[in-house]
């Protein structure tokens, strides 16, 4: 696998990161619409609202798209991944046979180390 570069942590993602490093992959929810949002920020993107608040996902959901890369030393998977909650998020699809990632497959998250030894969410097949 190829190596994976340092996540950019900020103040706004930092409990995002810290999560993964325990193996937990957190979500923000706004209180005003009910709703989660991928990346994360401060004000909910779809009302604005400033009552956001993390909450653990399941890290269970569905390939959206995708698109393999293998015009490189190290062939990777890069895709959309919808989770349960709802919300799509960018990602690496890792531990599989990139011949057999599909449309539609379930995925779940696992976690790996980046070249700063920070835990950075990925998916494999459930």
């Amino acid at each position: 696998m190829k190596s994976i570069p340092a996540p950019s942590v900020n103040p706004e993602n930092k409990p995002f990161f810290d999560a993964a490093g325990k193996g937990k992959l957190l979500l923000k929810f706004c209180n005003d619409c009910k709703r989660f949002h991928h990346y994360p920020r401060a004000l909910c993107p779809r009302c604005f609202s400033g009552k956001t608040e993390w909450r653990e996902a399941k890290g269970t959901g569905a390939v959206y798209t995708y698109s393999v890369l293998r015009a490189v030393a190290d062939p990777y998977c890069i895709a959309y991944v919808t989770l349960d909650e709802g919300v799509t998020i960018l990602t690496n699809i890792v531990d599989t046979d990139l011949d057999k990632v599909r449309v539609g497959m379930k995925v779940k998250a696992v976690f790996k180390p980046a070249e700063d030894g920070a835990a950075v969410p990925m998916f494999a097949p459930a």
